[in-house]
């Protein structure tokens, strides 16, 4: 069963010029990961320091290796200073009964 993450958080907006290149490379890996579908970033047209990234992927199995392998070897930690808080994830799947 496929999985979407979404992850929420905000820039600094004194670094956001700094942090936004910082973040593509971070996708850019986070793309090419085993059972990554797809990503999609949606910018806050009122705040651009606010981002929603939408992640989909293959299964649930899938999503778990890639947050083992943020939590380990591959943690972004070159985005940190520009993020002006903790990021929060919501998993989940599609239900079309609803």
């Amino acid at each position: 069963m496929s999985v979407i993450a979404v992850l929420e958080f905000r820039l600094r907006p004194e670094t956001l010029s700094e942090g936004l290149p910082v973040l593509h490379e971070v996708l850019q890996e986070t793309r090419t990961f085993a059972g990554c579908r797809s990503v999609e970033v949606m910018v806050d047209q009122a705040d651009p320091a606010h981002l929603v990234v939408v992640e989909h992927w293959e299964s649930m199995e899938a999503d778990e290796a890639y947050r083992e392998f943020r939590a380990g070897p591959g943690a972004p930690t070159a985005l940190g200073p520009h993020l002006a808080g903790a990021p929060v994830l919501t998993k989940g799947v599609l239900d079309p009964s609803i």
